[in-house]
């Protein structure tokens, strides 16, 4: 059986393109809907951020991290925005951008 942070980076890496999903979603997703902090955790540590899109994962607000551990919040809305995805007032727009897990 995979380890908790295996199941976390299973399910980012299946967030399409010009998509986000929250740390609750990710979380619910990954088995546990109590996990939000463990998600922010093991993307904060994440072994192959080429392959693990964790830029696409944002707050239940839809912004993006304080502490995007790839170049900052800045860094992390602009490889967003690279991907189409829109913001209003430094929030992602979920009605347009949300994941919807599948």
């Amino acid at each position: 059986m995979d380890n908790t942070f295996d199941r976390i980076y299973d399910v980012v890496r299946r967030i399409p393109y010009g998509k986000v999903a929250t740390y609750g979603q990710v979380a619910l997703l990954a088995g546990n809907p109590r996990w939000s902090r463990v998600v922010g955790y093991a993307l904060h540590v994440n072994p192959e951020p080429d392959s693990i899109p964790c830029f696409r994962v944002v707050n239940r607000f839809g912004e993006p991290s304080s502490a995007f551990a790839f170049g900052g919040k800045n860094m992390q809305i602009l490889l967003l925005e690279n991907e189409g995805v829109e913001f209003t007032d430094g929030r992602v727009d979920l009605s347009k951008h949300l994941w919807n897990g599948e």
